[in-house]
């Protein structure tokens, strides 16, 4: 597949994440935000583990890797981001929190042009901008 196919799974897989996060830790009885993390996370760290070991990939040869320092700091920021994300969508309503939530895409998209010598293209720009204002649409009351 190719990479739109696999980022097209992946938006359709994501999109349910937080409906579902957001009913099992609202209301009564609710899931503590932070177990719902634990629970869904230990999915995804089990789906992992498996897709590694069917794959035949080493984990041991890529700790000390020159860019694995890249991988502990990513990973910091993503144990943070999902649980305050977990924790946003327990208090609040999922039609709010997504759409904030949502920004990193423009923020991601942002950093990849300015750090990752992507390409700046006008198409580029009217996307994000595209972006910007629907993301503002949805989250404004």
């Amino acid at each position: 597949m190719s990479y739109l196919q696999w980022a097209f799974v992946a938006l359709l897989s994501y999109s349910a994440v937080a409906p579902l996060v957001g009913f099992a830790t609202t209301g009564e009885p609710k899931v503590p935000s932070f177990v719902a993390a634990l629970i869904t996370n230990s999915i995804l760290l089990v789906a992992t583990v498996g897709v590694v070991l069917y794959e035949g990939q080493s984990v041991s040869a890529y700790l000390g890797h020159p860019k694995a320092p890249y991988l502990y700091l990513a990973g910091l920021f993503l144990a943070v981001g999902i649980l305050a994300y977990y924790r946003a969508l327990s208090l609040g309503p999922v039609s709010a929190v997504v759409p904030i939530f949502g920004t990193f895409l423009i923020v991601s998209s942002v950093l990849g042009i300015l750090f990752l010598n992507e390409s700046l293209t006008v198409r580029k720009v009217a996307g994000i901008g595209c972006a910007v204002l629907g993301i503002y649409l949805v989250s404004v009351e």
